[in-house]
């Protein structure tokens, strides 16, 4: 979501074809081969930056790409929803821009109140057993919702959800309570959304309107608020234990992240040189049992995000 061509839809703080390509291409170096965007980022320009340049810089076989459907971001008829014509359309508007010939990861991006789940499962079954898929995702729904999709598609021979991207952090933990338990007992990975509260988590409490995203950031401040008072000691205990290891916050943000045996990866974003390098240090970062009931005591039970 970071990446995009600016008049197409882009975040203020999204960053273009060519401030884009070192971060991919330094991901890539460093080992990493998985990427994940989606057709509603920045107009499709996402999908198109992101294709392009693993074409150029990794082999086709040793990347997975992820990419998504749901959101309508063309102005135009039958543009977005999980209806069987809108997941024709989307998922080969999709293998255009990224320039490949197959999805590794196809996700739902949110539910479709508007379309019988029936409908929606059966068309991604097609779409896998056409070639054009190799897995299923989905992305933040209710439990019993997901719950219900994994049961239908297994009545109905159907190619099922391998993985489930959530929000997740230390900020946000209400998919303890009944997502992470489902995906654990169906052998689903997970893999969050927004590990680090979009920011809120790598920079102390005095900082948090300080950023060019932090100012732009409509859709975080319907999640989280501006500043809720919740949040104050949350990010002061992720300070003060980054402090005692001599290491960012960001490191301790998603290492704590990591820390669930529910979670396969958490998803980030990179606009800055420090980001990535974070994300790879914090793999190495193992926090005590100490460190870690520090950190969960300070939560605050939230409203559930709107799945819509």
């Amino acid at each position: 979501m970071t990446y995009g061509v600016p008049d197409q839809g882009a975040h203020p703080w999204s960053l273009d074809e060519q401030q884009s390509r070192p971060f991919l291409q330094k991901a890539w170096d460093a080992g990493i081969n998985f990427f994940d965007t989606a057709n509603a980022y920045s107009a499709g320009t996402s999908e198109e930056i992101v294709g392009q340049a693993l074409k150029d810089f990794a082999p086709r076989d040793e990347v997975v790409i992820a990419t998504k459907v749901f959101f309508s971001w063309k102005k135009r008829p039958n543009a977005g929803g999980l209806s069987r014509k809108a997941i024709f359309t989307a998922v080969d508007d999709s293998l255009r821009r990224l320039g490949t010939d197959y999805i590794d990861l196809y996700q739902i991006h949110r539910w479709d109140y508007d379309t019988p789940i029936e409908e929606t499962l059966e068309a991604l079954h097609d779409v896998v057993k056409s070639g054009k898929v190799r897995y299923l995702g989905a992305s933040s729904m209710f439990a019993w919702q997901f719950a219900k999709s994994l049961y239908l598609a297994d009545a109905g021979g159907w190619t099922r959800f391998a993985t489930m991207q959530p929000q997740y952090s230390l900020l946000y933990r209400e998919e303890e309570r009944e997502m992470l338990p489902l995906c654990e007992e169906e052998g689903v990975g997970v893999i969050p959304w927004s590990p680090m509260a979009r920011g809120k988590l790598t920079r102390p409490w005095s900082d948090q309107q300080t950023t060019t995203r932090a100012n732009n950031d409509d859709y975080g401040d319907k999640l989280f608020g501006k500043t809720a008072d919740i949040d104050q000691p949350i990010i002061d205990t992720v300070e003060a234990i980054a402090a005692s290891r001599e290491v960012s916050m960001a490191q301790i943000a998603l290492a704590w992240v990591m820390s669930n045996p529910a979670v396969t990866a958490p998803i980030i974003g990179a606009s800055k040189p420090h980001h990535l390098e974070d994300a790879l240090a914090a793999i190495e970062i193992v926090l005590t049992d100490e460190e870690l009931e520090t950190l969960e005591s300070c939560y605050t039970p939230r409203e559930v995000m709107p799945m819509r």
